[in-house]
């Protein structure tokens, strides 16, 4: 049985067309949706993201503004600058890239954007609101990965989902949206006994440890979802998730690739909390 491949690149150029619409209409309003993107130092992963955001921000007709800074810019400076962005009425969503250069703190910068512009969901205020079940922004990973399961046909009540990984950005707000959805939730990590064990239980397993090909077809369940968050650059230049793909997609019913798979599908989300953000401002 070959697993079905969840596209995301595909999902996320139809998000996009919707979102597109969605601005058009707002700007009758003379509602102009606009995220404001700050990047520090140059970092080339970071660089290629940012430009896809760009990108991504043009092609739904919704303004983009770049802030780059040097990597020697201080913690003040940057602070100063998410200050007079929060005031600004152009920008409805703020985007600071990371990581960050280690002399500034990364959950300062984050405390520092209103929460009604911190289209990413780090904000205390927001990961609040999604614990609660009341948010007005999902952090866009784990939200795209929910369009993927819900575009593959799987209904998540019930279902048994395993989580590897415990990040703030995409471990633990995705275990919270699977049980928003009653999918009954295990989180693994670096210190979980026996990892291969808890992932065969699975028909639901996300991962997301940033270790290349960690998982094997041997720990998915027969028909189990797989979703592979990682994106790793092996020294032969070859682009591999966190899974074993081609293992795990002889198992599994369906899966995600890498790329293509979460990536865009991060990215579609950005743009939808944008335009809820300029939305929710105009009230």
């Amino acid at each position: 049985m070959e697993a079905k491949v969840l596209n995301g690149k595909e999902l996320s150029t139809k998000i996009k067309e919707e979102l597109k619409l969605e601005v058009d209409e707002l700007k009758k309003s003379n509602i102009n949706p606009g995220l404001a993107v700050i990047i520090v130092g140059n970092d080339p992963a970071s660089r290629v993201y940012v430009n896809s955001k760009k990108k991504a921000c043009a092609e739904i007709g919704m303004e983009s503004f770049e802030y780059a800074l040097d990597e020697n810019t201080s913690e003040e400076a940057l602070i100063d600058l998410i200050h007079k962005l929060n005031k600004d009425e152009k920008v409805s969503g703020i985007l600071v890239q990371l990581p960050l250069p280690k002399h500034i703190d990364e959950e300062k910068v984050i405390f520092a954007i209103d929460p009604s512009k911190d289209v990413d969901a780090f904000h205390p205020v927001n990961v609040g609101k999604l614990m609660t079940g009341n948010p007005d922004f999902l952090p866009c990973t784990p939200a795209g990965i929910m369009e993927l399961i819900k575009e593959s046909g799987i209904d998540i009540s019930g279902k048994e989902c395993v989580v590897v990984g415990r990040s703030n950005i995409v471990g633990k707000p995705m275990a919270m949206l699977l049980l928003s959805k009653n999918g009954t939730v295990t989180v693994c990590h670096s210190r979980t006994a026996d990892i291969e064990e808890v992932c065969k239980r699975a028909d639901i397993l996300v991962v997301a440890v940033g270790k290349p090909e960690f998982i094997k077809g041997s720990s998915v369940k027969p028909g189990a979802v797989v979703i592979d968050v990682g994106i790793n650059r092996l020294e032969n230049k070859k682009l591999v998730g966190d899974v074993e793909y081609e293992s795990a997609s002889c198992v599994a019913s369906a899966i995600t690739p890498v790329p293509g798979g979460v990536g865009p599908m991060t990215i579609a989300m950005l743009m939808k909390n944008t335009v809820k953000a300029a939305r929710l401002q105009a009230k």
